[in-house]
């Protein structure tokens, strides 16, 4: 499947799931308004807690898209700058994941070159990348979100 056509099937599935998403939020408010109209006590309650439900739900779902497409943003300019991690010769376990030993290296490396530039936020995007590679999901969304603040500055 070439990176085209896998993208469009990742938006779809994205849009599919978006949808889907707003469905079960409109059925749980509806739902909630039937709690919230009966009249009684602790069902106005339960039907106020299930309403906050949706709209949780609602800021979750509008905060990871729009920080999916900041990274894909980021992504595009860091690629056209030619400074996109490639990763397309290292080392794979039968999962697909790369190997440990490699991805710490890689690490490493990217590592070294934002203590040499540390303030290019491509350098902090490819330390997000590398993060993740090397399998440390937390710090990768915390560098991610640096770079992308970091890029928001940038004119």
């Amino acid at each position: 499947m070439s990176d085209g056509a896998r993208a469009v099937r990742i938006q779809v599935l994205i849009g599919f799931m978006c949808v889907a998403l707003v469905v079960y939020f409109v059925m749980l408010g509806r739902a909630a308004l039937v709690f919230i109209t009966s009249g009684r006590l602790a069902a106005i309650g339960l039907g106020i807690a299930i309403l906050a439900l949706p709209v949780i739900g609602a800021w979750v779902m509008v905060s990871t898209l729009k920080a999916g497409l900041a990274h894909q943003r980021l992504a595009r300019a860091a690629g056209e700058r030619g400074l996109e991690l490639d990763v397309s010769d290292l080392p794979r376990m039968p999962s697909g994941r790369i190997q440990r030993d490699a991805a710490d290296a890689l690490f490493a490396t990217v590592r070294d070159e934002v203590e040499a530039d540390p303030d290019d936020w491509v350098r902090w995007y490819r330390l997000a990348r590398a993060y993740d590679y090397a399998g440390d999901r937390s710090r990768a969304r915390e560098t991610m979100k640096k770079a992308v603040q970091m890029a928001e500055r940038t004119p």
